[in-house]
């Protein structure tokens, strides 16, 4: 396995060796930490989703395809960008692997700025994602190490529910449902009740509305 890395890593997969070697160097040119590898089952054996970075990757391929890696990672939960490459200009191929969550779809020949401004903006792209991911497992811990009465508190605080019909609905006293709502603002971090409400609803699945009428 890959050791995570804070450097992000572009990761070519191309079975052309000549491909790889050019690709290899253009990147190493713009200070791009890359890695580059002839088949999808290599990169495969090698991923390591705590990685960050972007992929590049070839879309016809001896044995698994691009298309078939990408169904891969997509059933893995990967959310690495992927950068398709393609000689061949197949439009059907470039719209499933658009359907399919790639990242953005390049024919060659092309322009190599054209390859490295996908790259920056696919790595830009993976750096907000995993962001947004650390924030909401950061959210997840702070609520878990809430007790079940804290819990029972937190959920009628986001439903807006005052001190004392929180007091009469748990058969607490108004001081204890008090020194419970301190205790939640403080484990969840959170500054105000609308930072909490918006935090538990980044984190849990809202339920379904009813239907109007």
């Amino acid at each position: 396995m890959i050791a995570k890395n804070s450097q992000p890593i572009v990761f070519v997969v191309d079975d052309d060796e000549s491909v790889r070697g050019s690709l290899h160097y253009l990147l190493r040119s713009v200070d791009l930490e890359c890695q580059a590898l002839p088949s999808a089952t290599e990169f495969l054996a090698v991923y390591d989703p705590a990685q960050p970075g972007c992929l590049v990757l070839d879309v016809r391929m001896p044995g698994m395809s691009g298309l078939e890696l990408q169904e891969q990672l997509n059933l893995r939960g990967a959310i690495i960008p992927v950068i398709f490459i393609t000689g061949h200009g197949d439009i059907p191929m470039a719209v499933e692997a658009m359907q399919q969550g790639a990242n953005d779809f390049l024919q060659k020949p092309f322009r190599d700025q054209d390859l490295i401004d996908r790259i920056q903006r696919a790595l830009e792209k993976d750096g907000r994602t995993r962001a947004a991911l650390e924030q909401h497992e950061s959210i997840r811990e702070r609520i878990a190490t809430l007790t079940p009465r804290e819990r029972q508190v937190l959920t009628l605080m986001t439903q807006g529910k005052a001190n004392k019909l929180m007091a009469h609905e748990l058969g607490l006293s108004q001081r204890t449902v008090e020194i419970h709502r301190a205790r939640v603002m403080d484990k969840s971090g959170a500054a105000s009740l609308a930072q909490l409400v918006r935090m538990v609803m980044d984190v849990e699945p809202q339920p379904p509305q009813p239907a109007g009428g």
